[in-house]
């Protein structure tokens, strides 16, 4: 299997990536340096674009603008001007969680979890939606330590959702007409050895690519849960899969460098992004609609 690292840029945690079809160009953030990075599926085109807080998790915009989960806030950004238009502001958040993972769902509206800070992580974190105009509705409240990992089947009528530290993954029915959530199940309860489940991704055969951030590992998991591809990755910590490239044919993979010496050695590739062939195309992501 060929694993390439697509950058010589370390990222201090990289997250986040999104495929912008229409720009031919991959987009994802490193949250701690507080940027935006992109490149070009071979390589080329690299750029990055400083934001003024952190940038934990994006999506796509129907009108070509990026929508941004900040630490505290959900945003509006044109990347061509430079704008941004704060939309929802999550001030309500206990003082020691900032919002993490995200993504838009075939709903058109942008779900995003929290996370708690604090070393000793506390089951305080929640999981919201934010439709058009920055109505925030709270899904789960004080539901999880490290929201992660959400992703949907091809045909949106399934949600995945992971607690990292949980750690575990939990499948939802899902209405994408409503946004509506049904028929919660454990589908899998993970370990350090196996994986910690990070961020993940669908691709077109409904089954479910997790990181795991504890093991160095590409995870992969039918919609039952069953774990059927263990890849070891040259990263330490993998933080997010997403497919893109032509033909959604390509996975691409962030990583974090900020760990301890004892836990990044050995891994050539820390903070770097990795182009992977699984062997199969990704689903596509839905845009963030009434922007």
């Amino acid at each position: 299997m060929d694993i390439i690292p697509l950058t010589e840029h370390v990222d201090t945690l990289g997250e986040g990536p999104t495929w912008d079809e229409a720009n031919d160009r991959l987009i994802w953030t490193d949250i701690e340096a507080r940027a935006l990075r992109t490149i070009r599926p071979d390589g080329s085109g690299f750029a990055s674009w400083p934001m003024p807080d952190r940038v934990t998790a994006l999506g796509l915009c129907d009108s070509g603008r990026l929508i941004l989960a900040l630490a505290r806030s959900v945003a509006l950004y044109d990347a061509a001007s430079g704008a941004f238009e704060t939309i929802a502001s999550f001030d309500f958040m206990p003082a020691q969680n900032r919002l993490n993972d995200g993504k838009v769902g075939p709903d058109g509206a942008f779900w995003v979890g929290s996370m708690d800070e604090r070393p000793n992580r506390e089951r305080v974190a929640s999981l919201y939606r934010i439709t058009a105009g920055g109505h925030v509705q709270t899904v789960y409240e004080n539901e999880v330590h490290v929201s992660n990992g959400l992703a949907w089947t091809p045909d949106g009528g399934t949600m995945f959702w992971t607690n990292t530290r949980g750690p575990w993954i939990d499948r939802f029915d899902f209405d994408a007409a409503t946004g509506t959530l049904a028929n919660r199940s454990r589908i899998a309860t993970l370990d350090d050895v196996i994986g910690r489940p990070d961020g993940g991704a669908c691709d077109m055969l409904g089954r479910y690519w997790s990181a795991g951030v504890s093991a160095g590992t590409l995870n992969c998991f039918t919609r039952d849960g069953v774990l059927i591809g263990h890849i070891k990755v040259p990263v330490a910590g993998p933080t997010m899969p997403c497919f893109g490239g032509a033909g959604l044919n390509t996975l691409f993979l962030t990583s974090l460098s900020n760990a301890s010496p004892e836990r990044l050695a050995g891994h050539p590739y820390n903070g770097r992004l990795l182009a992977i062939d699984v062997g199969v195309a990704g689903a596509a992501v839905s845009r963030f609609k009434g922007a």
